[in-house]
């Protein structure tokens, strides 16, 4: 696949920071003032920084986010306080949401876990698969990140879950449903911001999208049955194959259907520069309209369990963190060992250490119940991964301008 990502010159100490190889459309990366040091960073979703000269700030990095996701964590902490605030003094709130029901979920929260998707999904190049097979260089690439993704990051989290929640069980298996589920949303983002590569992303998250729907309810299966040894149904609970995969279908291959047909009958229609610059910036926003509302509701009937059990709340958080760290940093190590770019690298990193908690979330949801613990779990898993990936953007910045990479 040839790489049509134009490269970029960075020039130290001028006005701005930027220089194209074919010499049009150039994009402004860095404004520097006087003096020379930073000012607001812009990146451009399709080119990369080839270069790690740039003074990049961390004001700038967050600044180059949109408003929606530049405060994306206070907006999760502000829907989960004012949700448990309407569910403790709010009666009737429960009966309200479950008019209507689908899959045993809500109508009012299926609409909402549905609009988490189908933006996101919408942004996906599914096209970009058929590229990667034309190319035998990335073969390799996608054999690193598919082991990563489907076997040592579902295994690290995992791991993770049993060694610091040993006695909170539901809990756990809220956490392990997060670890199951791939990342491809936020990680559009983040790689943006770090500049990985643009393309390769595009087809690690095009990919990931679809291997979900194959992969989530066995995975699920094994690790909460087999290994967890849970809803085996000598308690109160049986865990069943086909309602794992029901709740896959309904909440990610509707919306992940409707996305398809909603990118490539509007770029037919409209074209795609319409659609990436029109279309796109109005439509996509909702995704994260869609998460706060969902949250919203999660923690508005939740309200009294959110209140007596605050200290297993705050638990959770705990293997997601060390999960997000230790599977980036980890990543970014071997990547380096075996000679990789930077931009694949990165790529990887934020690829294998991101979650797809949209899924987790829908899933936990239909198969538990809106009010269940493992629902509660897979809720906080944004709270701890948009601030701590965030940082890791700007981590990997600082290492692109510190450390040696391959071509």
């Amino acid at each position: 696949m040839p790489d049509e990502t134009p490269s970029f010159k960075l020039f130290s100490g001028k006005k701005y920071i930027m220089d194209c190889k074919d010499g049009n459309d150039c994009h402004i990366l860095h404004r520097c003032s006087a003096g020379g040091k930073g000012g607001p960073l812009e990146i451009d979703a399709n080119k990369q920084v080839t270069d790690g000269s740039s003074d990049v700030t961390a004001i700038g990095l967050i600044k180059s986010l949109s408003f929606l996701d530049r405060f994306l964590a206070l907006w999760i902490v502000l829907a989960m306080i004012v949700g448990v605030v309407c569910g403790y003094f709010i009666k009737g709130l429960p009966q309200a949401f479950s008019v209507v029901d689908i899959q045993g979920t809500s109508l009012p929260i299926a609409f909402g876990l549905w609009f988490m998707m189908w933006p996101v999904l919408s942004k996906v190049r599914y096209e970009m698969i058929f590229k990667m097979f034309k190319q035998r260089s990335l073969w390799f690439q996608l054999t690193v990140s598919l082991v990563l993704n489907w076997i040592v990051g579902p295994l690290l989290m995992t791991g993770l879950a049993w060694a610091t929640l040993p006695d909170l069980d539901h809990y756990r298996n809220g956490v392990i449903m997060v670890g199951l589920a791939r990342c491809i949303a936020m990680v559009l983002i983040w790689n943006q911001l770090a500049a990985g590569h643009p393309e390769f992303c595009a087809i690690l998250v095009a990919v990931n999208s679809i291997l979900q729907i194959i992969l989530y309810a066995p995975l699920a299966l094994f690790y909460l049955k087999v290994v967890s040894h849970q809803y085996t149904g000598a308690g109160e609970f049986d865990l069943k194959f086909w309602d794992i995969l029901r709740s896959v279908l309904i909440f990610l291959g509707i919306p992940l259907l409707a996305a398809i047909i909603t990118r490539y009958s509007l770029i037919a229609l409209k074209g795609r520069e319409w659609y990436d610059k029109k279309f796109m910036p109005l439509f996509g926003p909702l995704a994260l309209v869609a998460l706060i509302y969902t949250i919203w509701v999660m923690f508005a009937l939740q309200g009294h369990q959110v209140i007596e059990n605050i200290g297993s709340v705050f638990r959770v958080a705990v293997p997601m963190l060390l999960y997000f760290t230790i599977m980036w940093v980890g990543t970014i190590l071997f990547c380096r060992a075996v000679g990789v770019s930077y931009e694949k690298a990165v790529t990887q990193a934020f690829t294998a250490s991101s979650n797809n908690f949209e899924l987790a979330i829908a899933v936990a949801t239909a198969v538990f119940g809106i009010t269940s613990p493992e629902a509660l779990a897979a809720t906080v898993g944004p709270l701890i991964e948009v601030p701590v990936l965030l940082a890791l953007s700007y981590v990997a910045l600082w290492l692109h301008k510190k450390l040696k990479w391959a071509k």
